[in-house]
């Protein structure tokens, strides 16, 4: 296997982007990457490329692109190009290391993208991924778009196919629609975060793109908010009914400090068949009791999806606990969630896994 070594100083390379350029893309390849905050926008398509960076706490891919910035042609750069990696090919793993998009609140810049995982097979171990709307894409899109060029980036002409995506151990930061996608992955051990959109978190909001909002004024945000206070989704998922979804195990999923109770949800459908579960999960007191939302509405009414949880326990102690602290309280009290989100029992439970194990099967080479 290639081995490429990128560093701040004696490296290989000094940037990511040389280093994948420099790979032929038939050929397997390990990158590398030292410490520091490397400051660029990358593009991955290899068929077999695995990326070790030192730490989570010491090597960060940052940018900045967003949705709503005009690009020359008088266009916006939309959710798609926003990404700051990108990851297609073959096969990817990424690890150790942390991947933000800085552009900042959505309700100034739009979408703006971490990661794009898109390669046939992707894992993801011990990766920090940071944003605030839409943080993580997983691949592939929706099979047709509600706006006119909606999809406009690296796989708007191209035809879907079903990836499977692994993610372990692994923390993921954002507020709305902030894990999202048509993609099987399963998610297991994860500390998942909601930004407190209401309370100072993004207090300098024209700061975070530059001043360069289009027009100088804030977007519609796409919240409703009308029934209540929302601070955001934690999924928007877009698969297909026979597809196995989104599948959240043993993750630890809460608000910020600050979070309002019942002020985040655990999804909503960004198309009708959506399916995702969380089976044995714990998360805190920000998690609305209707645990899901509809589209364009929290009553919204979506028989069509497969959302659901099983074994969900409240933290006990503070907010964003994680171990025993995390496990160790109560079932949460399911009574109050949307009539059409599913009843799992245990039996539905261990099928659902059974099948997700067999996604970490491929995705983990064995």
């Amino acid at each position: 296997m290639l081995e490429i070594r990128v560093a701040k100083s004696g490296g290989d390379f000094s940037s990511v982007q040389e280093a994948i350029e420099a790979v032929p893309y038939e050929e397997s390849a390990k990158i590398v990457i030292g410490e520091g905050v490397y400051r660029e926008k990358i593009f991955c398509e290899k068929k077999d490329i695995t990326f070790v960076g030192a730490g989570i706490d010491k090597t960060v891919i940052d940018f900045d692109d967003y949705a709503n910035e005009v690009m020359p042609d008088g266009s916006k750069r939309g959710t798609f190009r926003s990404y700051t990696a990108f990851f297609g090919g073959k096969r990817v793993e990424v690890r150790d290391m942390t991947i933000r998009n800085s552009a900042g609140d959505g309700r100034v810049v739009g979408q703006a993208v971490a990661v794009y995982a898109d390669a046939d097979v992707c894992l993801f171990e011990n990766v920090e991924m940071n944003g605030c709307q839409d943080t993580l894409f997983c691949a592939p899109l929706p099979r047709a778009e509600r706006q006119k060029n909606g999809f406009m980036g690296p796989r708007v002409m191209t035809e879907r196919r079903l990836t499977k995506q692994y993610y372990k151990n692994c923390i993921i930061t954002g507020d709305v629609d902030f894990i999202f996608g048509g993609a099987d992955a399963v998610f297991d051990d994860c500390k998942i975060t909601c930004n407190d959109r209401q309370h100072g978190g993004f207090a300098d909001l024209a700061g975070a793109s530059g001043g360069a909002v289009a027009g100088g004024k804030l977007d519609k945000d796409q919240i409703d908010v009308t029934e209540r206070l929302v601070n955001g989704y934690v999924t928007a998922t877009c698969g297909r009914a026979e597809d196995l979804g989104f599948v959240f195990r043993n993750c630890v999923i809460t608000g910020a400090k600050g979070c309002e109770e019942g002020s985040v949800f655990l999804g909503r459908p960004w198309r009708e068949e959506a399916r995702t579960v969380f089976l044995n999960c714990a998360c805190d007191k920000s998690i609305a009791p209707q645990r899901f939302s509809g589209w364009g509405g929290i009553t919204k009414d979506e028989p069509e999806t497969f959302y659901g949880e099983f074994g969900t326990r409240l933290i006990e102690g503070e907010a964003g606990a994680t171990g025993a602290a995390a496990f160790g309280g109560e079932l949460v009290d399911l009574s109050g969630k949307n009539p059409w989100v599913k009843d799992i029992d245990e039996k539905l439970a261990e099928e659902l896994s059974a099948r997700a194990d067999e996604v970490v099967k491929v995705c983990a080479g064995k």
